[in-house]
């Protein structure tokens, strides 16, 4: 296990920009409050941080801890191995075809790891010349490339509160090439996180954590280069997005909007700033919940389950495979799992 030393960062300046969000509707309606997540099984790793899982064709489970380690977890009997270690954060995982991960790395950027090695590649570690920061969640598409978002060029991991109290909206969609060239299509995101293509390779989804909503770019068709929003006012922050079954996606929501976030968002940047200076444990704190819901093609939720976070919290991940949930979180210490509800 990596040992990491602990230096303290100072915390960069914030250029506040103003946005008025729109009511929050809470856990009503369609995300109306319920309990199907409170039987989940719980994963137990050592370590912290699975903020993303994905399965492979064995069944196997993968994730990444805050340490730089990825984990493969092998079902039914749970036993745990460690695959490599990044030396960085790794955040979204993917499965290729050839049973080789990619790993959005937010310190390293885009990487391949062979888990039979355990040999790490690095596909994508700068964009244009500036050093690529805060690579966080992928999709794979069908010839092999890769679509991913750098959810932030102005804040590293460590501070991404700064990039939700700031605002700027310096999020990307990038797609990577084999030659391993790497083409931006999509800028000005708030804080830019899931990554979801569709079935036919026409369009993709994308979080915005910062902004509540997903976005669906379209890839290919008359609509080529067009970005629409799919699903606004969500109320939650949404994470890392996956295809499921049924044609449905997948959205895991790490926590609900904060009421004291959106009045300031619309005050002038001062206010947030003061807020940005304080002392971590002075500042507020995600309420504890765990929350996963599905949207079909049309962006109707179809799946809506939630636990009060008592026993598993922060959501970041969601996976789907053969009638089981794959739950991953950026706080807890283990990989969360549940059948899915008929």
């Amino acid at each position: 296990m990596r040992q990491r030393t602990l230096v303290r960062v100072r915390k960069p300046w914030l250029r506040p920009q103003r946005w008025v969000p729109c009511p929050d509707r809470g856990l009503t309606g369609s995300f109306a409050a319920n309990g199907r997540l409170v039987g989940l099984q719980r994963w137990e790793l050592d370590g912290t941080g699975p903020e993303d899982v994905a399965v492979a064709a064995d069944g196997s489970v993968f994730t990444g801890l805050a340490d730089g380690r990825i984990l493969r977890l092998q079902p039914p009997e749970g036993s745990v191995s460690e695959v490599c270690n990044t030396g960085g954060r790794p955040l979204g995982l993917e499965v290729d075809a050839d049973g080789t991960l990619v790993v959005c790395d937010a310190e390293r950027g885009l990487l391949r790891v062979h888990p039979a090695s355990g040999s790490i590649e690095v596909l994508a570690d700068s964009v244009d010349g500036e050093p690529l920061r805060l690579a966080n969640n992928a999709a794979i598409c069908a010839d092999g490339s890769v679509l991913f978002t750098q959810s932030s060029t102005r804040f590293a991991l460590e501070h991404f509160k700064a990039d939700l109290l700031e605002h700027s909206c310096t999020g990307r969609l990038l797609h990577w090439q084999p030659d391993g060239s790497v083409r931006t299509l999509l800028t000005g995101l708030a804080f830019a996180n899931g990554v979801a293509v569709s079935a036919d390779q026409t369009h993709v989804l994308i979080a915005e954590t910062g902004a509540y909503r997903i976005r669906r770019f379209w890839l290919d068709g008359p609509r080529a280069g067009h970005c629409e929003v799919l699903v606004s006012n969500l109320p939650g922050f949404p994470d890392n997005l996956s295809s499921g079954s049924a044609g449905r996606t997948w959205i895991a929501i790490a926590a609900p909007r904060n009421r004291l976030l959106d009045v300031l968002l619309r005050l002038p940047g001062f206010w947030r700033m003061l807020l940005w200076a304080l002392p971590e444990r002075l500042q507020p704190e995600a309420t504890r919940i765990a929350f996963a819901v599905a949207i079909d093609a049309d962006g109707e939720v179809v799946l809506n389950l939630q636990g009060d976070g008592s026993s598993y919290h922060y959501v970041t991940g969601v996976r789907e495979r053969n009638g089981t949930l794959y739950l991953g979180s950026l706080a807890d210490s283990a990989v969360g799992r549940i059948a899915l509800p008929q």
